[in-house]
C-alpha cells in the first residue's frame, strides 16, 4: 500500500541520519580547527628563564631559617624550562612541564643563623646551595575557541623537590675556633593548581603576531599557597616554528608543613624567551 510504501521510506531516512550525521561532524571540526590559526596536534616549548629568587627556607621543628637574600645573597639566574602539549581533540590538552633551579653560593654571614640544628655564627664563612625540581602534568580545556584564538582554563599537579644545604669548615671567627658545620633539609610537595590562559592572533587572518597569558594559583588552607602569572609576545617564523618573549610577573611558593617538616617560602619573577615548534 502507498501510505506502507511512505512510512518505509520515512523510516530509511530517519535511520540514515546518524550516519550523516558521523560523517558529517568529524569533516565539519576538521574543517573548523584548520581554520584555526593555532592549530596544531603536538607542541614542544622550550624557555629560558632569567630571574632571581627571594624567600626563607625553615628548618624542621622551627629550627632556624636562612633568607635566600639578605643571608645568602642568591643572584638572578638562568634556568631552562620545557613543556610538551599534546591537543588530542579541538579543546582538549595533556601536557607535561619541568624546571630544574640550582645555585650554589659563597658567603659571610652578618647575623647569626640557625639552621637544622646547626649554628652558623655571624662572620662565618658558608656554603650554602639550593636546588629545586618542578614537574607539572596538567590537562586544559579551551573553552572558547575560535580562528583568532582561544581561552581556556587549565589544571594541573605542580611536584615540588626542593633540598637546601649549607656548611662551614673549621675555622676562626672574632677570635673564637668555630668546628666544621653542615646541614641540609629536603622538601617535597605535590601542590595542584588552576587558573585560566589564554592566546590571541593580534593580527586579523594571520598567525604572524600573538599573545599569551596565564594565571595560576591555588590556596591550601594552613598548608599554604601558590600563585604564579605569565605573559609572552610571540612571533610566528614559519609554519611550525615560533619565537616567544615576555616576563613571569611572580611565581610565590609558600608550603607550612608539619613541624617535624622543611618549610618554604620562595618568590621568582624575571624575564622569559624561548621557541616552540608545532606539529
Amino acid at each position: 500500500m502507498k501510505w506502507e510504501r511512505a512510512i518505509s521510506r520515512i523510516v530509511r531516512a530517519l535511520c540514515g541520519v546518524p550516519l550523516v550525521v558521523l560523517l558529517t561532524v568529524p569533516y565539519v571540526c576538521a574543517v573548523a580547527e584548520q581554520d584555526d590559526l593555532d592549530s596544531y596536534r603536538l607542541r614542544i616549548s622550550g624557555f629560558w628563564f632569567y630571574s632571581q629568587p627571594s624567600g626563607t627556607f625553615r628548618g624542621t621543628n622551627g629550627n632556624g631559617a636562612f633568607d635566600l637574600q639578605n643571608d645568602i645573597n642568591f643572584q638572578s639566574y638562568s634556568t631552562p624550562a620545557g613543556e610538551i602539549d599534546w591537543k588530542f581533540t579541538r579543546k582538549n590538552h595533556f601536557y607535561l612541564s619541568a624546571t630544574d633551579f640550582s645555585q650554589t653560593k659563597q658567603v659571610v654571614l652578618n647575623r647569626t643563623v640557625n639552621f637544622q640544628g646547626q649554628t652558623y655564627n655571624v662572620g662565618a664563612i658558608v656554603n650554602a646551595k639550593l636546588q629545586s625540581f618542578v614537574l607539572i602534568p596538567g590537562y586544559r580545556y579551551d573553552i572558547i575557541r575560535r580562528k583568532q584564538g582561544n581561552l581556556g582554563v587549565q589544571v594541573q599537579l605542580d611536584l615540588f623537590d626542593i633540598k637546601g644545604t649549607s656548611s662551614a669548615a673549621a675555622q676562626v671567627n672574632n677570635g673564637l675556633p668555630q668546628l666544621a658545620t653542615a646541614s641540609s633539609g629536603k622538601l617535597r610537595a605535590p601542590l595542584p593548581v588552576a587558573g585560566p590562559t589564554f592566546r590571541i592572533y593580534v593580527i586579523p587572518n594571520s598567525s604572524r603576531l600573538f599573545v599569551t597569558a596565564n594565571v595560576m594559583g591555588m590556596y591550601f588552607f594552613g598548608y599554604g599557597n601558590y600563585v604564579s602569572s605569565v605573559g609572552t609576545v610571540g612571533l610566528t617564523l614559519t609554519r611550525n616554528l615560533a619565537i616567544r618573549g615576555g616576563y613571569q610577573l611572580g611565581s610565590r611558593l609558600n608550603v607550612n608543613t608539619q613541624s617535624n617538616r622543611i618549610g618554604l617560602n620562595l618568590t621568582q619573577k624575571g624575564a622569559v624567551a624561548g621557541l616552540e615548534v608545532s606539529f
